[in-house]
């Protein structure tokens, strides 16, 4: 066995979600949130670049010695699947970071999400977006998702990611699987092309600049279900962000486009467990209502948590702040840990008072 595998091997035997890989220093694991040695044992990598350029192939060195970075996934012998990357850095070397890719797609059920998040993959047009912060579980969401429409629906689905993460394998849809800089140039590229090859639904693995958007807002107009994701931590961020990257002269006409699109918003975050056995998603939902389309068109962003808060009932939407109280009546986190992840932290901060006592 390779020793990138087997350092990878031992970080995912320990439960790690991510491994940082650097010269003359141990591996670092990411374990529940936090950084830890890879081991108890002063193991050094001597030469992280020989370490990690063992694993590329011609042309992802080239891209890499070209662009100095590179995103990538990787395969390793035992057959499980990594997302990496690869940067230099200011002390000479070439480090890499490494995501593990679970080796089976979970459901929707097994996430912690709510179950009305379903109701969006019944859908036949328009935008979802699924947004968080990095390491939030963004793309295990969509991979759930799209894995229910696959077993539900006779549709054609093309996803456009950076690197392909989870693999599908046809059942009642077909799925065309792309991957930027190795099928595709761009996401705009797979957009654009994505529009003339008769798809029903789209995946975007991120939305991250005004073309991609743009191109996502006129595939939702034209008939398509388009599914995307944004660094973004709420609701209210999530749509200001869509229309924010617009010029100022173009924002009326987005917010119209945007009005009649958008679905819902789906926002999460991960957060580490009281017992330490591992992290727990706290999440908001919003679902479009004629209400929440009147505020968009009228900029008046700033009330969407009032209509969640009164779609509660009817629709099952929920604000972040309940989730993360909801786990923390529950003892499943601590109070240190809600404050911290929380949007409105004044309701929190009496619990940040006990932890400073000794108290959970």
């Amino acid at each position: 066995m390779a020793l990138i595998d087997t350092i990878l091997e031992i970080a995912r035997n320990k439960g790690a979600s991510d491994i940082h890989i650097g010269t003359n220093r141990q591996p670092v694991i990411r374990l529940h949130g936090e950084l830890a040695c890879l081991t108890e044992e002063e193991t050094f990598v001597d030469d992280s670049r020989k370490l990690l350029f063992s694993i590329l192939t011609k042309e992802q060195q080239d891209y890499f010695q070209k662009n100095f970075d590179l995103d990538f996934s990787y395969t390793a012998q035992d057959g499980t699947r990594y997302r990496g990357n690869l940067f230099y850095q200011h002390r000479g070397g070439v480090d890499g970071v490494f995501r593990v890719i679970p080796s089976a797609i979970p459901d929707i059920s097994e996430l912690g999400l709510p179950a009305q998040i379903l109701n969006f993959t019944h859908l036949h047009q328009g935008l979802v977006l699924v947004t968080g912060p990095m390491g939030s579980g963004k793309t295990t969401t969509l991979a759930a998702l799209t894995k229910f429409i696959n077993e539900t629906r006779s549709d054609h689905i093309i996803t456009i990611e950076d690197p392909i993460e989870f693999l599908f394998q046809n059942e009642k849809a077909i799925i065309n699987q792309r991957e930027i800089q190795r099928h595709t140039t761009s996401y705009t590229s797979a957009l654009r092309a994505a529009l003339r090859e008769d798809p029903d639904i789209i995946i975007v693995g991120e939305m991250r600049d005004l073309d991609t958007i743009s191109l996502a807002l006129t595939a939702a107009e034209t008939g398509h279900l388009v599914f995307g994701t944004l660094h973004t931590t709420d609701a209210v961020s999530t749509v200001n962000r869509i229309i924010d990257v617009f010029p100022p002269g173009e924002q009326n006409k987005i917010r119209m486009m945007l009005a009649e699109s958008l679905n819902g918003v789906i926002s999460q975050q991960l957060i580490p467990r009281k017992d330490g056995s591992g992290m727990v998603v706290a999440s908001e939902l919003l679902i479009t209502t004629p209400a929440l389309s009147n505020l968009i068109r009228d900029n008046k962003t700033f009330h969407i948590p009032s209509i969640i808060q009164s779609g509660k009932a009817k629709h099952g939407m929920r604000l972040l702040d309940d989730s993360i109280n909801d786990l923390l009546s529950q003892e499943i986190i601590t109070g240190k840990s809600a404050f911290a992840f929380a949007h409105d932290k004044n309701q929190f901060r009496s619990y940040l008072q006990e932890a400073s006592n000794g108290k959970n």
